[in-house]
């Protein structure tokens, strides 16, 4: 398991309001992995986010389902610098486009 085995598994978490994973949406700032102990540290679109419960619980058990093996998995939220349309991907850019989203 690696970054790249994490942030792919992340993928598989959608922010409910917006048609988007949460690896494309910008939300994820990083990812901290040491003696079989994860922190996802990310953000959300807006501190106030009434879904902040259920993205987490959602990244917590996607990343269970795929790392049975990690003693602990965690999130941080990190709002130090505001989540903004420019820290969507390109892929997720035209996504969003292609569902008429005027981005």
């Amino acid at each position: 398991m690696n970054n790249l085995d994490i942030v792919n598994a992340l993928k598989e978490v959608y922010d409910p309001e917006i048609p988007l994973n949460i690896v494309d949406l910008g939300l994820v700032k990083g990812i901290e992995l040491k003696d079989n102990r994860l922190v996802v540290v990310m953000t959300l679109t807006t501190p106030q986010c009434p879904l902040e419960k259920y993205i987490t619980r959602n990244v917590i058990k996607t990343l269970h389902r795929h790392f049975p093996q990690l003693e602990e998995i965690s999130v941080k939220l990190d709002f130090s610098e505001p989540w903004n349309t420019s820290k969507i991907s390109t892929e997720g850019l035209e996504r969003l486009r292609e569902l008429g989203w005027n981005l």
